[in-house]
């Protein structure tokens, strides 16, 4: 291995963990919109709204849904 692959790999790694960061948060906490949260991540994380609106859509807490009673 030359240094190069010592150093080029584990900020490859790095710098994707960060992009997809709010996919992981939202795998972790099994949000309802996993795949929604991923895709908005893919997409439009590359611009820094984007990636936020991503985060807190992850890290916000699932509303529990509405029980309807039918009679």
């Amino acid at each position: 291995m030359t240094l190069a692959h010592l150093f080029f790999f584990p900020f490859f790694g790095f710098g994707t963990v960060m992009y997809f960061l709010p996919s992981i948060i939202a795998l972790a906490r099994s949000k309802r919109d996993l795949l929604a949260i991923f895709l908005l991540n893919l997409f439009l994380g590359w611009s820094v709204i984007g990636w936020i609106v991503a985060l807190v859509w992850a890290a916000k807490s699932d509303t529990p849904a509405a029980a309807r009673y039918y009679r």
